[in-house]
């Protein structure tokens, strides 16, 4: 198991390079979440999961699956989630208090950890923010009590960059409940810079107060190319290529899908917060809102709805994707009170009603015939899924601050993408995920997701002692 000392401190980093590593010595591996709480989320055959343990099932060299992350929390707003158990949306689990909640969780967590233990060689954990939550040990069910229920080989990572490095373990170390702390089997320094050297006696005057070695230091790391799975992800500085401005409002979800831009030579991406970026952008993205009508109230109230329709009417290239693509039509309407009724911008001659039944689908898409900016995109096939409440149909209206109107034209089947002018519209996330999109796009092949997972394992193997790992996958002598 892997858990932090703070959030942000590299746990799903390191679980999804150790799951590879382990694959590549021939173990039979799974990860597992109890419980993550992120609006990234990817389709399986049973429903929805975190994007983290997606990926690091694929590190893993197995087929993701919902038991691998049992629970996830999906933020609606500062104070509420929507609980997504098992890969489905469960409303009378979302509106239990947090602390009555777990316990009616707790079963399906260990019921999914158990037939995981019971099915491979080796499962590896990933805690959430700090096992050391004092005022949340008593309902805690995603930690140490899972730790102590698959009696796992524990490691603690640090982010030795925010300082404060050796404190963090050892407070967090001392916190856990005496009951536990045989359990902690090492610790991790992570995105260290500088001499390596400068740390002794730091490791050691740890150990001699805890008894738990120092087993790795690793380097910073910055373009690994594993998204992010918490927030928005460092931005490029301007480069000789294109400008892109990625709209991010505070409901932003799947951001994950554009990780593969940072990758790409001379871009200059950036975050979109204010009407300036937007001025600047040649392409500007609206990725996809866990809350679409909030998100359009705050798109106004920033005053970025004017920029937005100044971008599109000047027919610049526009991608909008899932609630990108809601907010730009008509209107929103939500006659089963799901998200929220709203006006849409009005660019897009499209409008959406929110259905009870989520809508989940993973499958190879094949673009129509496009134009513009997008003609590049005509007939390539890519992977990629839905996830959504909306349906979105063609309004009898067109779109408004247009004096020639362009056509409004299916590019995807079954109501799922269009092109109208200079905006490609589409509900299928993960096109920007193909090297083959990219390469059309921006004449240059981003590594794939394989090539990332390799790599991770392939970082990481220099740092950790093989003898090390491959003790901590050994059941633990009494």
């Amino acid at each position: 198991m892997v858990c932090g000392a703070t959030s942000g401190a590299g746990k799903s980093f390191i679980v999804t390079a150790l799951a590879r590593w382990y694959a590549r010595r021939g173990f039979k591996v799974a990860p597992f979440k109890a419980q993550n709480m992120s609006n990234n989320a990817r389709v399986v055959a049973d429903g929805e999961m975190g994007s983290a343990q997606y990926f690091q099932a694929l590190a893993a060299r197995c087929v993701p699956e919902v038991r691998m992350n049992p629970v996830l929390l999906k933020p609606e707003n500062d104070t509420q989630s929507q609980v997504i158990l098992l890969g489905e949306r469960r409303d009378d689990l979302s509106r239990m208090p947090w602390r009555s909640r777990s316990e009616h969780l707790w079963p399906t967590v260990s019921a999914s950890l158990e037939a995981l233990l019971a099915e491979n060689e080796l499962v590896v954990i990933e805690g959430a923010g700090s096992p050391a939550e004092i005022n949340l040990q008593t309902s805690d069910i995603v930690n140490m009590r899972v730790a102590a229920a698959a009696d796992a080989a524990t490691l603690i990572v640090c982010d030795i960059d925010r300082g404060g490095a050796f404190a963090h373990l050892y407070g967090t170390h001392q916190l856990l409940p005496a009951e536990y702390r045989h359990l902690i089997r090492g610790f991790v320094l992570n995105k260290f810079r500088g001499d390596a050297a400068l740390l002794s006696p730091g490791p050691e005057m740890l150990e001699s107060l805890t008894g738990v070695p120092t087993v790795a230091v690793l380097p910073m790391w910055r373009d690994h190319g594993l998204p992010e799975e918490d927030g928005v992800f460092d931005a490029h500085p301007a480069g000789s290529g294109p400008s892109i401005a990625i709209l991010a409002y505070p409901r932003i979800s799947n951001l994950d899908e554009f990780a593969s831009l940072r990758r790409v030579p001379g871009v200059s991406l950036s975050w979109a917060r204010q009407a300036q970026t937007i001025a600047g952008a040649d392409l500007l993205i609206l990725p996809g809102s866990k809350q679409v009508a909030a998100d359009l109230a705050w798109l106004r109230a920033a005053g970025l709805d004017a920029a937005i329709a100044a971008h599109v009417h000047a027919r610049k290239p526009t991608l909008a994707i899932c609630g990108g693509l809601q907010l730009l039509g008509k209107a929103l309407h939500d006659p089963h009170g799901m998200e929220g009724a709203a006006a849409g911008l009005g660019l897009l001659p499209l409008s959406t009603e929110f259905q009870p039944r989520k809508r989940y689908r993973h499958a190879t898409y094949a673009l129509g015939q496009l134009t513009g900016y997008w003609a590049c995109l005509s007939g390539l096939r890519f992977d990629a899924y839905e996830i959504r409440h909306g349906l979105t149909t063609p309004s009898a209206e067109p779109a408004t601050g247009s004096e020639s109107a362009p056509v409004l034209r299916e590019v995807l089947p079954n109501h799922c993408g269009w092109q109208y002018g200079e905006t490609l519209a589409l509900y299928a996330h993960g096109m920007l995920e193909s090297p083959d999109v990219m390469q059309a796009l921006f004449g240059a092949r981003t590594p794939t997701l394989e090539d990332t997972l390799e790599g991770l394992a392939d970082f990481i193997e220099p740092h950790f002692k093989a003898e090390t790992l491959l003790a901590l996958a050994m059941p633990r002598k009494n």
